[in-house]
């Protein structure tokens, strides 16, 4: 049975490669040096943004020696009660991440306008097992930080002037 697929997966390779299948790539980032202005110190985010960033691409300190300038103009965490019991109880959480950033060259001239990003998530909530639940939450929160962050490269990918 081991014998037949590995022959069969020895004829189909060959096929693949000739009829121009290739695996996606991503696309290539009109610069070279990045920097990160405004965020908060260990902020979340960023952390997530330098973790996406491809190794072609270097984040620098000073904005001087940069090509391109990413400024966050906002970055928060929320949690607000979506429902609640008739004793007063909380049910339902939202919890949400709102980010909003700008990208400029280092002159200063707008390669993206300001943009604000939000995404959040429903989580049900109970007193009885309430550290379970404050670890889900952060789990949450760093699920959508590193969607912010691809969301960001994508939107980094589609400059093309700089």
């Amino acid at each position: 049975m081991k014998r037949r697929t590995l022959l069969a997966a020895a004829t189909l390779a060959p096929l693949l490669g000739g009829c121009g299948f290739a695996l996606r790539r991503p696309q290539p980032l009109p610069f070279e040096r990045l920097a990160l202005v405004g965020f908060a110190p260990r902020s979340p985010v960023a952390e997530a943004i330098r973790r996406t960033l491809p190794e072609s691409v270097t984040v620098v300190d000073a904005p001087q020696q940069a090509q391109v300038v990413l400024e966050a103009l906002r970055e928060q965490r929320e949690r607000g009660v979506v429902a609640s019991t008739s004793f007063g109880q909380v049910r339902d959480l939202q919890v949400r991440v709102r980010f909003g950033y700008r990208l400029s060259t280092r002159a200063g001239k707008p390669l993206l306008p300001p943009t604000e990003l939000l995404l959040f998530r429903d989580m049900s909530y109970s007193e009885d097992i309430a550290l379970a639940k404050e670890l889900e939450q952060d789990e949450l929160f760093r699920d959508m930080e590193n969607d912010i962050a691809q969301q960001v490269l994508r939107r980094l990918q589609a400059v093309r002037e700089i």
